[in-house]
């Protein structure tokens, strides 16, 4: 059985693995332990709730009970921009009239935002390629939404997601080829590293403060605007299948978009539901998204589910993935 779990420090190795596996350009993925091992230790915090909402970061593994092996991950952050601006690009139409001409120009410039601040993010969605089907990815996609709503209130009113920009089969990212690079003057893997791995002052030091005109930039740089990473196309449906619109928001580096939702519009927690549990055998029953009602010690899994006034009817094997016993709370996506 596939359940989504918290992570934490023991998960290194594993975490090491799926960075690997991600590929150039999966940011919250650094292939550096250091990094890694500091998120970890910020989820097991997160989750137990030894720092304050805000400063949260929630890991999520999706692990096969019956292996042991860690399959996918996933996250939320309770809020960007705490500590350090988080920017990015706007694409935004500016007009420009000449009345000795009569002559009207509408041009499309990249602007550097900070509109970000405070939001809640899910994001770092990754699976282990065998693994992409048969519902894993919309179990450990759809168990982010399942944590938000447990509690509400420890997360921001808007949600958002940062999709992976376009990459051209030989590796090359040409929005930063086009754009990013003529400011940072770096390679990508370095600046791409750097984003996770330092405080993002030399984001501060470096972005540019004017304006871009697209017109101006290559016609490769342009197309990438906004596209998203072949990989990223299923995670783009699902966020769209949730409520998720464009935000006309672009990441600052590969150009991919951002997209949001406000957190009570999202599709999951809007059909999901508090329910008392009863050990059962549900075998007519439709297969369910389930997960805890607390976030600290939250799980998730799909099972068969029998609603029943308001009670849910699960067996053995679910009850112990969730580590519940028959009469506590589970929230059910309806």
């Amino acid at each position: 059985m596939l359940v989504v779990r918290p992570a934490g420090p023991a998960d290194l190795d594993s975490l090491m693995e799926l960075a690997v596996l991600s590929g150039r350009g999966f940011t919250s993925l650094p292939e550096d332990e250091a990094t890694l091992l500091d998120r970890l230790t910020l989820s097991e915090a997160s989750f137990t709730g030894a720092i304050g909402p805000r400063e949260a970061w929630y890991t999520l593994m999706l692990e096969d009970s019956d292996t042991g092996r860690i399959e996918g991950i996933a996250g939320v952050r309770a809020a960007v921009g705490v500590t350090r601006p988080h920017f990015s690009f706007r694409v935004m139409t500016l007009a420009q009239f000449s009345s000795a001409i009569g002559t009207r120009f509408d041009h499309q410039a990249l602007v550097l935002v900070n509109e970000c601040s405070g939001w809640t993010e899910v994001g770092s969605l990754y699976l282990r390629p065998e693994r992409r089907s048969g519902g894993a990815g919309s179990l450990l996609a759809r168990s982010r939404y399942m944590l938000i709503g447990v509690e509400r209130a420890r997360f921001s009113e808007t949600v958002m997601a940062e999709l992976r920009g376009y990459f051209a089969p030989d590796g090359v990212c040409p929005f930063w080829e086009g754009v990013a690079s003529k400011f940072f003057r770096l390679p990508f893997e370095q600046a791409d590293h750097m984003v996770m791995s330092t405080d993002g002052q030399f984001i501060l030091d470096l972005a540019p403060r004017h304006p871009i005109y697209v017109e101006l930039i290559d016609q490769a740089a342009h197309e990438a605007i906004g596209r998203v990473h072949v990989e990223g196309e299923a995670a783009r449906a699902m966020l769209e299948h949730e409520g998720f619109r464009g935000s006309g928001l672009i990441d600052i580096f590969d150009g991919g978009p951002t997209y949001s939702v406000p957190r009570d519009a999202i599709t999951t927690i809007e059909r999901t539901s508090p329910l008392a549990l009863v050990q059962g055998n549900p075998v007519e029953a439709p297969e369910r998204l389930v997960s805890t009602a607390s976030i600290e010690g939250f799980r998730a899994t799909r099972a068969k589910v029998r609603i029943e006034h308001d009670t849910a009817m699960v067996d053995a094997a679910a009850l112990d993935a969730l580590r519940l016993k028959p009469g506590e709370l589970v929230r059910v996506r309806q």
